[in-house]
């Protein structure tokens, strides 16, 4: 949690969140996830000044408890003095013990943004879906919350005005609009209606517009007219290659995670899947339809 400090911004997680996201549908699988179709909605974690305050985040934690579909058991939500948003315990159960920052006590506007990832990470630890290291773990988290409808929250609670900033998370306020913009694809979804923060629905619009570049990277017809003229170069260098040695032939992806040409003859090409991130591999043969296997997405392509 930051809070007066100076707020990160852009994209410097990406290549972790986007692994987050194929860690995902692998796990999951992509029936599991088409269940997640509903995100969490405002009324549900609604908290007004006049309500107790512990009767009020037992009510709003197991919302997210049944929003997560993990079993129905006590939460038990105390608060003391710490520095970060929240923590909880992963054990085995059945009832769950969670701590919030004692600042959620007079900010509970926040109460379900701090919830939504603690909560996530008990169904992730049951799910036995985890990263290495602490930091990568917590992104892991704060895309799941975000991917699977409760992440919402934490883009919500970034605030900021000439006094004092607030963020939750540890992703940064485009990364959290990137993986709400990729999920707003996959259901038909416009999270942008529950945002009360300015500064979140400006993160989610820059969020957005990186995430729509996914869809226009080369092999992708969509792809606009550099793309595709830098791939027809590099495509050619490919076959050049492959003619005069009939070696393997590989280009690294670029920065963005992008197409690879590889393998003997017939060349192939590898690229992710702008949905779900897993590389699909196809035939350099022109004008085809690619269908992912991980998460079902049908792709017009021009190889």
């Amino acid at each position: 949690m930051a809070v007066g400090s100076e707020v990160v911004h852009g994209f410097p997680h990406l290549e972790t969140v986007r692994a987050a996201v194929t860690a995902l549908y692998k796990r999951l699988s992509y029936d599991t996830v088409q269940t997640f179709s509903a995100s969490v909605v405002p009324a549900d974690v609604a908290f007004a000044d006049h309500d107790d305050l512990h009767l009020g985040v037992q009510r709003v934690a197991k919302a997210m408890v049944r929003h997560l579909r993990l079993p129905d058991a006590r939460v038990i939500v105390s608060f003391r003095d710490m520095l970060h948003a929240g923590n909880v315990e992963l054990a085995a159960g059945p009832e769950y013990f969670i701590e919030l920052n004692s600042r959620f006590k007079t900010h509970r506007e926040d109460i379900g943004a701090a919830l939504a990832h603690e909560v996530t990470h008990v169904y992730l630890h049951r799910l036995g879906l985890a990263f290495p290291g602490t930091r990568d773990n917590e992104i892991l988290t704060d895309t799941a919350a975000a991917y699977l409808g409760a992440g919402w929250l934490l883009l919500d609670a970034y605030r900021q005005s000439a006094t004092s900033s607030q963020k939750l998370g540890y992703l940064t306020p485009e990364e959290f609009g990137y993986v709400l913009a990729k999920r707003a694809q996959l259901f038909g979804e416009d999270p942008a209606i529950w945002f009360t923060s300015p500064q979140a629905y400006e993160a989610y619009v820059k969020g957005r517009d990186r995430a729509l570049r996914d869809e226009r990277q080369p092999p992708l017809t969509a792809a606009g007219r550099a793309g595709p003229r830098r791939y027809a170069k590099e495509r050619r260098s490919a076959q050049n290659a492959q003619r005069d040695g009939g070696a393997a032939v590989a280009l690294a992806p670029s920065a963005d995670g992008g197409y690879a040409f590889e393998g003997r003859a017939p060349l192939r090409v590898s690229f992710p899947c702008p949905t779900c991130h897993q590389r699909i591999r196809v035939p350099v043969q022109g004008r085809m339809r690619a269908r992912c296997a991980l998460c079902r997405t049908v792709l017009d392509c021009d190889t």
